[in-house]
């Protein structure tokens, strides 16, 4: 009968320790499944931030399929899985969250640049005429008939502008932005600056934006005014960076660069190209980069 007892309490002694033995582990898998699970968050959350437009690299960690060890298996095993996983996702989470870090040190590099120098051109105002030469102009002699030539030339403009077909498709956005590039095609580079403004303006949120802006500073280049462009040029880049026209208007912005003797900041641009749309460069684009690069003698 005491043996009986003694083997009895020798069982029930021995599932106790048993159990005792297994909770920290079970506690210790519960923690690491707590936070592998933050850590899964906070890595989308960076990727969101990298990208915006909701296309984020797929995580290369997966979580393993669940298994239950057989009974006597020691828990070693599973813990050390979780651990590994821990460390994969905190050294992807540490080079994604490097890599906004520096994209975003680049872009307050160009920004603060070109900041800088919309302030100059601000700073520069066209000079007055000065007050004897407006006295010296005199009004024509009675009887007298000024010549008008520029009043015709003007009204052969307007006509020729009139002739320019607008588009009626029924997208307003898309019709605006294609009449914009008729008349920038035609040559009429202020009436077109003034209608793709338009667009830009009435429909900023839509994709004609990108495309509109991008060919606004285009007008502006083609018009000599380089300054005006790499402003337009430079702002569809920030605002719209997953644009159609945002790698168009970083090459055409290190061009106006160029025409400003402004060579240094040219490269600066060249190398932000690279780096973010280098692998998706039309050859066109990818060639107007690299002719660029030659002209303002890039490193």
């Amino acid at each position: 009968m005491r043996n009986a007892f003694f083997a009895t309490s020798a069982l029930a002694l021995g599932a106790s320790a048993s159990m005792l033995f297994a909770m920290p582990a079970a506690a210790q898998s519960v923690s690491l499944d707590t936070r592998v699970d933050r850590i899964e968050k906070e890595l989308r959350a960076v990727q969101r931030k990298v990208f915006p437009a909701g296309t984020p690299v797929e995580p290369e960690i997966t979580r393993p399929a669940t298994t239950t060890p057989p009974p006597g298996t020691p828990s070693s095993a599973p813990i050390a899985d979780l651990t590994a996983r821990v460390g994969a996702l905190e050294s992807q989470l540490a080079s994604i969250t490097g890599q906004v870090e520096e994209n975003s040190y680049k872009l307050k590099q160009l920004e603060e640049a070109f900041n800088k120098y919309k302030a100059e051109q601000t700073s520069v105002a066209a000079p007055a005429a000065p007050p004897a030469a407006r006295s010296t102009v005199s009004a024509p002699a009675a009887g007298t008939r000024p010549a008008a030539p520029a009043a015709e030339a003007s009204d052969t403009r307007k006509a020729a502008v009139a002739a320019i077909e607008r588009p009626e498709t029924g997208d307003a956005a898309g019709d605006a932005y294609t009449y914009g590039f008729r008349l920038w095609d035609a040559k009429f580079y202020p009436e077109a600056q003034a209608q793709l403004k338009a667009t830009v303006d009435k429909y900023s949120d839509t994709s004609v934006a990108s495309r509109a802006q991008n060919l606004l500073g285009r007008a502006y280049l083609d018009d000599g005014k380089p300054a005006l462009a790499s402003v337009a040029l430079y702002e569809n880049y920030q605002k719209r960076p997953r644009g159609d026209r945002a790698p168009d208007s970083l090459a055409y912005l290190g061009e106006a660069l160029i025409q400003l003797k402004k060579p240094a900041d040219a490269c600066k641009v060249y190398a932000e190209l690279e780096q973010v749309y280098g692998a998706t460069l039309s050859a066109s684009l990818r060639g107007m980069m690299e002719k660029g690069r030659t002209k303002a003698k890039c490193s």
